[in-house]
């Protein structure tokens, strides 16, 4: 039986934490053109008022559809399920910022 963690694996993680945090900084100046805002505004409110972080990640945690269905259309199941994994990691941050700030 082969184990369910293997580099696959890992490099699906990585990407599905790391690929949304990278997608955040491009979507909030995509943002801060169409509302009008200025991009250093939309940062400092990302950074210090929590319910619009968790809003702005969870938008942000879209970005890894495109690795998920790349990976799938591939057969790589393995970084598909790194990917979801990942993704989950964000999870208890924006459930925690959403019910207890």
């Amino acid at each position: 039986m082969r184990s369910n963690l293997n580099l696959q694996f890992f490099i699906g993680l990585l990407i599905g934490i790391i690929s949304p945090l990278v997608f955040l900084p491009i979507m909030l100046y995509f943002i801060s053109i169409y509302e009008g805002y200025s991009f250093s505004t939309l940062w400092n409110q990302f950074l210090s008022n929590n319910m619009n972080s968790s809003k702005y990640l969870s938008l942000a945690l879209i970005s890894n559809l495109f690795w998920f269905y790349l990976f799938l259309n591939k057969e790589k199941y393995y970084h598909t399920r790194g990917i979801i994994m990942g993704m989950l990691f964000h999870a208890p941050y924006m459930i925690y910022i959403y019910y207890f700030q």
